[in-house]
């Protein structure tokens, strides 16, 4: 794959994940009119986030990354990949069916681990209703995963991409409906996530089936490959729990002050656009095509898709980062401010977005270095690595929360993300030439910073002159398309003039 093509492949991914996004949005939004940061609010959120934290456990972290490189490779040669796929789909299911049983059953202790806070008070028992009806979805989404990344192992990227717009979609209908037919919002809410798990999986197994692939009914069984992939995986499953725990480190910091889960949520949420549209493709695309170069011994062609995926992934993250610092208060205050929203809300929401802005490089970087290890099947440095950014977010979330409050929890995971990124790049030095920076690479990123921070300066000043008409009900979306749209200008105006980037580049991307 030509980088190019690889930048194509990114593109195909984050355009779609940008559509999912967009539409995610005015879900949030409609949740944040109708809910605000109330006590149904952070009861769904703890309930939503227990199947998405085994998921990403189970399935889209940890297993795929071990199961994509395997099955490439199989692809590859020819070595019966639909064989190995079936097997792993069966059998994860079989794993997926008794894990959801016991987790049902064991609901109020996975609630009281995720929010402590939440304990003696109406949050408490609202999570445990919410959580035993969503949590059967960690069975539907995370076989999706593992069909996800045999489209994406041989080069399609389309349907999985889509797949999340289905979500969300679906998700505003029934917003919608409990709002005119009087449901009741929480409960609403918790029927909608079951539901959308057997949309996406229906939707992805056509998808897999017109790619010629068919998963018909195997009896479980653990073959050499899978007991192979078992071992490979372990280590990733491990770290993939370390980062979890990162997650309920900030959720139990976040649950003793009342509303904070909903505004890490919501401020979470905003980030999450450019961490998916970019660090998210990159990641998905970057893997499989690793994988391939390295099997093939092209030194030359896998460290030009690092580069090039690092050099795409920093040249949409950096500027993100910076505008979801600068302008933070202006796109919570905008995209939130109705209906069960206050001020508060608006404050403390956007403090964390911009303490979240300020690691998202180190999360999409994250997302580039990671394959470079798993490519290589070592899913055991990333394992240590992990643990050494769990004490370093615990450290912080517990030590600072006396100080700083909830915002601890928000700090800790940044903080920790860029111990994590120090840990993968330096691990990475040891792998040869195709880990290493080109000139390219180095020549370029110091001029997209500098046209990063000249679009900050752009946005500070505007948002200034701008400030009377983002506080007005009827012109507050004109100022902040306006802002945005200056933003844009600005950032590849000045990048293009000093040479960060060539807008050719992805606009030929995009034709092909």
């Amino acid at each position: 794959m030509r980088p190019i093509r690889l930048v194509k492949g990114f593109l195909t991914v984050g355009g779609w994940t940008l559509g999912s996004r967009i539409v995610g949005f005015v879900r949030d939004m409609m949740m944040a009119a109708y809910l605000g940061s109330g006590p149904v609010a952070e009861a769904f959120f703890v309930a939503f986030s227990l199947p998405n934290m085994f998921r990403r456990f189970f399935a889209e972290g940890a297993f795929n990354m071990a199961f994509v490189p395997m099955f490439a490779k199989k692809y590859e040669s020819g070595e019966d990949p639909e064989g190995f796929a079936r097997d792993a789909f069966w059998g994860l299911g079989t794993v997926l069916i008794l894990f959801t049983l016991l987790g049902m059953v064991a609901m109020p202790l996975l609630v009281l681990a995720m929010a402590a806070g939440f304990w003696g008070d109406e949050r408490f028992d609202l999570a445990v209703d919410f959580g035993l009806i969503s949590f059967p979805y960690i069975l539907f989404i995370s076989l999706v995963a593992l069909l996800s990344g045999v489209l994406n192992a041989t080069g399609r990227f389309v349907a999985t991409a889509a797949v999340p717009i289905l979500m969300n979609a679906l998700f505003i209908a029934a917003i919608w409906l409990a709002a005119r037919l009087d449901w009741p919002m929480g409960m609403t809410l918790a029927w909608t996530v079951p539901v959308t798990g057997v949309a996406q999986l229906l939707v992805t197994w056509v998808a897999v089936r017109r790619a010629g692939f068919s998963f018909r009914f195997r009896r479980p069984r653990l073959t050499p490959e899978l007991r192979r992939l078992a071992i490979i995986a372990a280590p990733a499953v491990l770290a993939g729990g370390v980062v979890q725990v990162n997650l309920i480190v900030g959720r139990q910091v976040a649950s003793f002050t009342e509303g904070a889960i909903a505004w890490l949520n919501y401020a979470d949420r905003l980030y999450q656009l450019p961490l998916g549209v970019v660090g998210i493709a990159v990641g998905v695309v970057l893997l499989p095509e690793l994988s391939r170069k390295l099997r093939a011994a092209d030194i030359a062609g896998g460290r030009a898709a690092f580069n090039r995926g690092a050099e795409f992934a920093l040249a949409l993250t950096l500027p993100a980062a910076v505008a979801l610092v600068v302008i933070a208060v202006p796109l919570t205050s905008v995209l939130f401010g109705r209906g069960q929203w206050s001020e508060t809300d608006t404050i403390n929401t956007a403090l964390a977005l911009a303490i979240y802005g300020l690691g998202l490089p180190a999360f999409v970087l994250h997302k580039v270095l990671q394959p470079l290890f798993y490519a290589r099947e070592d899913t055991r440095r990333p394992f240590h690595y992990a643990l050494m950014s769990m004490v370093v977010n615990a450290a912080l979330a517990v030590g600072l929360m006396p100080l700083i409050g909830f915002a601890a929890a928000a700090l800790g995971t940044t903080l920790a993300g860029w111990a994590m990124v120090a840990q993968l790049w330096l691990g990475s030095r040891t792998m040869g030439a195709a880990a290493q920076l080109d000139d390219r690479f180095r020549d370029r990123i110091w001029r997209i910073i500098t046209a990063a921070l000249f679009m900050g300066l752009c946005l500070w000043l505007a948002g200034l002159y701008l400030g009377p008409m983002l506080g007005e009900p009827g012109a507050r979306y004109l100022a902040l398309a306006l802002l945005i749209g200056l933003g844009i200008a600005s950032y590849f105006g000045a990048g293009t003039v000093i040479g960060a980037f060539r807008l050719a580049d992805f606009r030929a991307a995009l034709r092909r």
